[in-house]
């Protein structure tokens, strides 16, 4: 039982997540908070439920029936923004029951995660209740470009793109749905000062920074795992993830040198599994990919790994860094995001810029040189035990709930 001498309080968590590091951040929160508090779970019948499965620590949980609009393929792809807008209409609507049926309740505050369909839940505009809203990172495609384009019609489009009236007629609503939602939540908690700033300048609130925290019990190095000859890169794969960057990057070594490159992903979404295969057979580097693998193979592939690379465009946070140094296995990653709060440069690893003949130099010094991949290892092994753990991280949250619910009692 976490024991930070803050009173007992009945907290509903609302959610709408897929797999990924969102999602097991909440489980492991759930999964602490359960044993000081009283934990209810609502969600969308859209969210994975079977990925880190919240069942076993909440006390009762309420799923909420939504199906999105069918999406249209070629020639009628440009009416999807207009079905994507009527979900939104769809989602707002729902969202207003859903509060009220969590503010009959009498709950001490609500914990607001993030919802796929909408970024920011929108019942956070209706609740009552006193909500904290866990914001791991903004809408990303509605205010940043794609890292990459693809398709060979890509100018076409781009040039039709500037002229269809769908296009900002769903992103204006968008936007304006999750700022609206962010600012009505009575407190915004970020998982980095990355995101801290991301969230002052686009929702003009002032957010508190929770870290998260790794499960050094699972994540942890085994000892009868040996080392084997491949780099390691974790994470969806998609186009934001940059591990085509790994590849053209790893492209620079000479041959002889040039180490296999595994990836593992929780998930994958279009085409872009096809994309690396063709990149790393036109790069020559030898690529395997995994997806949705158990977490006991996962732990086994960062036990296995040479060296982990990490090249995410921004990435608000990055749990893999952290679950790779818990293994005992150095990290070699891009300064962007929230990994440069996470990898201590020239003690766990190297961070360098996203520069291709950089990242393999990096790479090249960390694969020569097998006493400094030992000490970083053990480095980040002490680093992570000493200063990640999930107990910290979820003190920290329970104590943001517990003072935005007392602050609702006065």
């Amino acid at each position: 039982m976490i024991d930070t001498g803050e009173s007992y309080v009945r907290i509903a968590i609302w959610h709408n997540l897929r797999s990924g590091g969102a999602k097991r951040t909440l489980h492991e929160m759930v999964k602490h908070l359960s044993q000081g508090h009283s934990v209810d779970e609502y969600a969308l019948s859209t969210a994975d439920h079977c990925y880190c499965d919240l069942r076993p620590w909440v006390r009762a949980r309420h799923v909420f029936p939504f199906e999105p609009h069918y999406l249209f393929r070629s020639p009628f792809g440009r009416l999807n923004q207009l079905q994507r807008w009527r979900d939104l209409r769809r989602l707002d609507q729902l969202a207003r029951q859903i509060a009220s049926q969590i503010d009959a309740e009498d709950y001490d505050v609500v914990f607001a995660q993030p919802c796929i369909w909408t970024q920011a839940p929108l019942v956070l505009r209706y609740l009552q209740t006193p909500s904290v809203y866990y914001l791991h990172e903004p809408p990303r495609a509605l205010y940043e470009e794609p890292p990459r384009r693809e398709g060979a019609g890509d100018g076409w489009r781009r040039v039709l793109d500037r002229f269809d009236p769908m296009i900002p007629l769903y992103r204006s609503a968008a936007r304006r749905l999750d700022r609206k939602a962010t600012q009505a939540a009575n407190r915004v908690l970020v998982n980095s000062q990355f995101i801290r700033e991301a969230a002052s300048r686009i929702y003009g609130v002032t957010a508190h920074v929770c870290y998260h925290g790794i499960d050094t019990e699972m994540f942890r190095p085994l000892a009868s795992v040996d080392k084997r000859n491949y780099v390691l890169s974790v994470g969806a794969i998609q186009p934001k993830k940059g591990f085509d960057f790994l590849i053209e990057s790893l492209a620079c070594l000479p041959q002889d040198r040039r180490p296999p490159l595994k990836l593992v992903g929780n998930a994958e979404f279009g085409t872009e599994r096809q994309y690396l295969q063709n990149l790393a057979a036109k790069c020559g580097v030898e690529l395997s990919i995994e997806v949705r693998v158990d977490d006991q193979t996962l732990v086994r592939r960062y036990n296995e790994a040479t060296l982990f690379v990490y090249a995410p465009h921004n990435e608000p946070f990055g749990l893999a860094p952290l679950e790779a140094m818990a293994c005992g296995t150095p990290v070699v990653g891009v300064a962007e995001g929230g990994v440069c709060e996470t990898v201590l440069d020239g003690l766990t690893g190297y961070l360098v810029s996203r520069d291709r003949h950089a990242f393999a130099d990096a790479v090249s010094v960390m694969l020569a040189d097998p006493d400094r991949r030992w000490r970083f290892g053990q480095q980040g092994l002490s680093y992570v035990r000493d200063n990640w753990t999930w107990m910290a991280a979820v003190r920290r949250v329970e104590q943001h709930l517990c003072a935005v619910a007392s602050q609702s009692c006065c």
